[in-house]
């Protein structure tokens, strides 16, 4: 191509804007497509963008309430008190006369009717609504440890059938290995039943239940129904004591076995020797009184 060739070439090229000399509208232009075509993107939500994320942080969310629901529902306590019971302490019996051992608690009634939220009035309870169904109420008469699940809607109907019940708390040194052979040494020293002589070791007899239970103002407690021993320390002979003294007498449940009329004291009396001397019932939480020893 000779010299003013070429130069009438690279005007038409700049006259067009384009080499080659296409036009931007010339649909013989190879980028003429993209450039005639709409630009319709848009950009992705927040929740688009990462909800692979949130749906994966929800699931294991979930998994955790859930399994925590259901922890805290095989573990959490089924029952809970409306006061933590400390009766006032009553004179000390006269001169030779003996002692009533513990003290007469007002009674809260035996219906069968527990439910997984039962309240009682005054903890610890020796009376009130309980379970009657097999292998929740009443339970089998052994000594549960610090961890074994011993509800009081369950050993409450073995009071009513006229089992002795011990309390244990576990600030003291009844959780100690050394705590839980002594109350296994109590278990094994209780006798028949004073009045029906009825053995130890069945629902049906003189129990004996031992298990742990925070919610009381002493250490440890021995009970019948509608009677509580509150005890310092565990005092075997005192125990065996109060058993010899109120077992198959104030229980409702006769169950065959007679029960001498008036045997449920119409008063508290004190209890002798390690019993702690009561004093105002306090509310839950609050501190427990100072126990002290009330000889009488």
């Amino acid at each position: 191509m000779s010299k003013p060739s070429r130069r009438a070439a690279r005007a038409a090229d700049r006259s067009t804007g384009r080499p080659g000399g296409s036009f931007a509208g010339d649909a013989s232009s190879p980028r003429a497509g993209r450039r005639q075509r709409s630009r319709t993107g848009y950009r992705r939500s927040a929740f688009n963008r990462y909800r692979n994320w949130i749906f994966g942080i929800g699931g294991i969310a979930a998994a955790a309430i859930l399994f925590g629901f259901l922890f805290l529902g095989s573990t959490g306590k089924t029952y809970a008190c409306s006061t933590i019971w400390n009766p006032n302490p009553t004179a000390s019996p006269a001169a030779g006369a003996t002692p009533q051992l513990g003290y007469l608690q007002p009674d809260m009634g035996q219906l069968h009717n527990a439910t997984s939220s039962q309240r009682y009035t005054n903890c610890p309870p020796a009376s009130g609504s309980h379970y009657n169904a097999a292998g929740k109420g009443p339970v089998q008469p052994r000594l549960y440890g610090p961890d074994d699940p011993a509800e009081p809607q369950g050993w409450i109907h073995n009071l009513e059938h006229g089992a002795l019940v011990i309390l244990y708390r576990c600030d003291g040194d009844a959780c100690t290995d050394a705590g839980q052979a002594k109350l296994q040494d109590v278990f094994a020293s209780i006798p028949n039943s004073p009045v029906c002589n009825l053995p130890p070791g069945n629902t049906y007899g003189p129990g004996p239940v031992i298990a742990r239970f925070d919610e009381m103002a002493w250490p440890y407690a021995a009970i019948v129904w509608d009677r509580v021993l509150p005890l310092q320390t565990l005092d075997k002979d005192l125990i065996l004591q109060f058993f010899r003294q109120w077992g198959d007498k104030t229980d409702p449940e006769k169950l065959g076995c007679p029960t001498p009329s008036g045997a449920r004291s119409a008063e508290p009396s004190a209890a002798p020797g390690e019993s702690l001397t009561p004093s105002d019932s306090v509310a839950p939480g609050g501190a427990s009184p100072e126990a002290s020893a009330s000889p009488s």
